[in-house]
């Protein structure tokens, strides 16, 4: 019940986002009439269509993806013509004659008795929803993550319910305050007449703010600083409480938008800063630690029992090999096993996949060589033991007593001295004495060094239509088909685009033909893309310019000052890590041999 009203809140939350903005208008168009007649089946034909249509995104696939393409050019033109009856009767009469009746219907534009109705104004509300852009922050991620990893069900789309009920509560609340603003204009001004046609102005403009991909663009990114501390706050304060395996339920910090060629999927936990541990002497009991039975291979390690471990302190580490955050958290990972283990500590490193390429065993195993990881890898290909820890986290950490029970626990990045000052007050606990001194620094080079938050304004971006999101390119992302792409003259910042033949697919893209490139406009010190070579594990040359030139100083860890750099393995690669200054640029990367797989950009 806590989860449903946490949801709730993060969706009355949504008016306060700039990116609202573009649906205001279709709302405040059925302020003049009654709101339980017109108001209220509007906004409750929002939440149904949008509960609706973002639950097909949970499931996944290109015809998902088709049908909401689908419903929004339906829904545009609906809007609009119910934007020209708004400005004038006379473009009404002449719409509804006689092929556009169904939009002079929904629109309701007459001032008779019979106009307006139930019927009407929840056929807007359905169009409203289908092109409803929200700025979701880490509550609606949640329910997202939970569907990609565990697979949809019916307590996704009741949580995606809540989430647009809280949407459509606020906006009801703006709706009825709204009527009476215009009614009293009314009265005083006799503006009615001049109100309806700036409501009809204002619709006009949602709609070109819809087509041009503001809403999920440039009103997405005014949006996020805002509401998602709001909502993380929530989150630290109405966390739902441990089950019975110890695992709370998580949150994830990610956007979910629907632009006019895709619908985006929140990403399960990248660049998620959430802090759930206790300070030293105050570590509850959370819950009982559940087993690794779930896993399907180990690697530095006979496979682990709950036998085994009791009696030693056990830090449970969630990563995958190709996730920034879990690089940079490793050697810290790495430095408390190193400097614990003979004091009774076991570090297990649980890797979880998340792109089809790291459940490959022979993969895992290289990075675990290539990263000096000698601690216990269980591979968890079926997210068993992800679930049983009710984890949703990249990268995750989980406390565990010499009992067997859960005492704490922390999810992304960042706070190592209190995570290191938990693992030895456990160790005191299990009766370990003359335990080395605490916060050694852990060295860090290359990819696994610390961001730069300061900078950092450009978020995790993927290449697969399941997930992508700010696409440039004409005519958007063609799904599971061969096209030839251009890139647009000029970007805005953290737009992408493609040039050349590829063929995208739900997770990745895939070049055919030698010269394709990648633009990406961002602002960051790091730039990383997880790429892949071709067929067969043939290598792929590239070639990488910032804003035209070569990158010089700014060159990545896997490039030279020339930019240039091979495609061997599939893993991350760091292509810019800019000196000096970080400004704003146009990063591109042209790919010399065709076969290449691109999955993702992460920044830092």
């Amino acid at each position: 019940m806590a989860l449903v009203l946490l949801v709730y809140l993060g969706g009355v939350l949504t008016i306060l986002s700039p990116c609202i903005l573009p649906v205001l208008p279709f709302v405040f168009a059925r302020a003049e009439k009654r709101f339980l007649s017109n108001g209220l089946p509007m906004l409750a034909g929002m939440a149904v269509s949008f509960a609706a249509i973002a639950t097909l995104a949970a499931v996944g696939g290109a015809w998902a993806v088709r049908l909401n393409q689908y419903g929004r050019d339906i829904a545009l033109v609906l809007l609009s013509l119910f934007a020209l009856t708004l400005l004038s009767t006379r473009i009404a009469d002449y719409l509804a004659r006689p092929f556009v009746a169904l939009g002079n219907r929904l629109a309701g534009p007459g001032t008779g008795p019979g106009h307006g109705g139930v019927l009407q104004s929840a056929g807007l509300g359905v169009a409203t929803g289908l092109l409803w852009a929200p700025c979701a922050g880490p509550i609606l991620g949640l329910i997202l993550t939970g569907a990609a990893i565990s697979g949809p069900s019916a307590n996704t789309t009741l949580l995606l319910f809540a989430y647009a009920a809280g949407a459509a509560s606020s906006l009801a609340v703006a709706l009825l305050a709204g009527g009476r603003v215009f009614a009293a204009l009314k009265r005083s001004l006799g503006a009615g007449e001049w109100i309806r046609r700036a409501l009809g102005a204002a619709v006009l403009l949602g709609v070109v703010a819809i087509v041009c991909g503001w809403d999920s663009t440039v009103l997405t990114r005014l949006s996020l600083n805002g509401t998602n501390s709001i909502e993380q706050n929530l989150i630290d304060k109405l966390k739902p409480p441990a089950n019975a395996a110890g695992g709370p339920m998580a949150m994830s910090n990610s956007n979910m938008a629907m632009s006019n060629s895709n619908m985006a999927m929140s990403d399960t936990g990248h660049n998620m800063m959430m802090s759930s541990t206790h300070s030293s002497g105050s570590l509850p009991v959370e819950g009982d630690a559940p087993s690794f039975d779930g896993a399907t291979l180990w690697i530095n390690s006979p496979p682990l029992t709950e036998q085994a471990l009791r009696g030693k302190v056990v830090v449970v580490d969630f990563w995958t090999y190709s996730c920034i955050n879990c690089l940079r958290a490793l050697p810290f990972v790495k430095s408390w096993y190193a400097k614990y283990k003979d004091h009774g500590l076991v570090v297990v490193g649980v890797h979880a996949p998340e792109f089809a390429f790291e459940k490959d065993p022979d993969n895992v195993r290289r990075a675990v060589k290539q990263l000096g990881i000698t601690y216990p890898v269980a591979l968890d290909n079926e997210y068993a033991i992800w679930q049983s820890f009710n984890n949703q986290f990249w990268p995750a950490h989980y406390f565990i007593d010499a009992n067997g029970h859960i005492r704490a626990h922390h999810f992304g990045e960042g706070e190592y001295d209190q995570s290191e000052q938990i693992i030895r007050t456990l160790l005191t606990e299990a009766g370990q004495q003359n335990l080395p001194p605490a916060g050694t620094a852990a060295p860090a080079s290359g990819v696994q060094a610390a961001p730069d938050e300061a900078h950092d304004q450009s978020p995790e971006t993927y290449v697969g239509y399941r997930r992508a999101q700010n696409f440039a390119s004409s005519g958007g992302l063609v799904p599971d088909a061969l096209h030839t792409y251009e890139a647009p003259k000029s970007l805005t910042l953290n737009q992408w685009a493609l040039a050349g033949s590829w063929k995208v697919d739900a997770e990745k893209g895939v070049l055919a033909a030698p010269g394709g490139k990648i633009e990406f406009r961002f602002l960051a010190r790091d730039l990383h893309l997880v790429l892949g070579p071709g067929q067969g594990g043939k290598p792929v040359r590239f070639k990488v310019t910032i804003d035209g030139a070569a990158p010089g100083a700014s060159h990545g860890f896997d490039t030279d000052q020339n930019g240039a750099g091979t495609v061997q393995t599939q893993r991350l690669y760091q292509l810019i890590r800019q000196s000096g200054d970080i400004q704003e640029h146009v990063f591109t990367i042209e790919f010399l041999d065709a076969g290449v797989e691109a999955y993702s950009f992460t920044f830092g």
